[in-house]
């Protein structure tokens, strides 16, 4: 199975995860969306050159409403409000929260009502369902858990 997984905040935190991803070569997971401020060329030129990790060696393309990384087109949309994501409609399954202003379960949830099943924030939360630090207690995660932070490294 393929967890259809969107982006949303597209700052360091956003575009690192994204390089992660783009790097692991995964299939089960698929990138279908990024919500970040800007035109496609905008986006995918503050991608590819990367001022700390130098230069993504993939090939990108774009059109008017999408940028693809190389593995098919991610549909690129630009909402401040969680709310008013199309994540129903893409049919997403987890929203990685790299924006580091919607970081309480309360201000998570309105990804769940916008359509998609979980969220993982990538800040710290003392809201959410479960805080998880991988290789500490990644296995207390559960399918009931549907606002997880990932912790940072001053959790």
């Amino acid at each position: 199975m393929v967890t259809r997984v969107a982006i949303t905040g597209f700052g360091r935190i956003g575009r690192l995860t994204l390089r992660a991803l783009l790097e692991s070569k995964r299939k089960d997971i698929k990138l279908v969306a990024l919500n970040a401020t800007g035109t496609p060329d905008r986006v995918a030129h503050l991608f590819e050159y990367d001022s700390i990790h130098g230069r993504y060696q993939g090939n990108i393309k774009t059109t008017q409403s999408s940028i693809n990384f190389g593995n098919g087109a991610v549909k690129l949309v630009s909402a401040r409000d969680p709310k008013d994501l199309p994540w129903k409609n893409l049919d997403v399954d987890v929203v990685l929260e790299c924006t580091g202003a919607f970081n309480t379960k309360e201000q998570s949830m309105a990804h769940i009502e916008a359509g998609c099943q979980r969220v993982l924030i990538s800040a710290p939360t003392k809201t959410a369902d479960l805080t998880v630090v991988y290789g500490v207690n990644h296995t207390k995660l559960r399918k009931s858990h549907q606002i997880v932070s990932n912790a940072s490294c001053t959790t």
